[in-house]
């Protein structure tokens, strides 16, 4: 009877693990980053391309406490001609397209800063998932290289004005 109970016990196991690794295999992270800071600063970007093959949906980011006090996921949009940033409940990855989170956009906001980040520093952090259908939530672990400032990373660079030539 024990026997029984284990083989049991061992195929749910088994059968959970497999179900958890089939849900983290539904979201792929590419080129994550951070944008690095300056002394004092207290607060920047991490951006990142996520696509996925299921409803998804990334409902919440987290890093290392000794890091950042707090995470959020933001966007950036236009209201009445003013740029504004605001934090969002969660954002919806379209399954065979690619979501970009980037400066000028969807980010994921590292606040209250403890510490400047340097380029060659790498942020760990943690995306929370959730499909959308079976509301089961699932993590995904990154690790976020920091890029220097002025490192190639930013958003585009307006043009310059064009040169008037008397």
């Amino acid at each position: 009877m024990q026997s029984k109970l284990q083989h049991i016990a061992l195929a749910i196991g088994i059968l959970a693990g497999s179900t958890l690794a089939q849900a983290q295999n539904q979201v792929t992270i590419k080129e994550p980053w951070v944008r690095g800071t300056v002394a004092q600063q207290k607060a920047t970007g991490a951006f990142m391309q996520i696509s996925t093959d299921k409803d998804v949906r990334l409902v919440e980011a987290k890093a290392p406490a000794a890091i950042a006090g707090v995470v959020e996921i933001h966007e950036m949009a236009m209201e009445k001609d003013v740029m504004k940033m605001r934090q969002i409940k969660g954002l919806d990855i379209v399954p065979g397209r690619t979501m970009e989170l980037k400066p000028g956009g969807y980010h994921v906001m590292l606040m209250d800063l403890k510490q400047q980040l340097k380029g060659g520093d790498v942020v760990p952090i943690t995306l929370t998932f959730e499909d959308t259908k079976t509301k089961s939530r699932f993590n995904q672990e990154i690790k976020a290289p920091v890029t220097a400032l002025g490192g190639g990373n930013a958003a585009m660079p307006m043009k310059p004005a064009m040169e008037h030539k008397p």
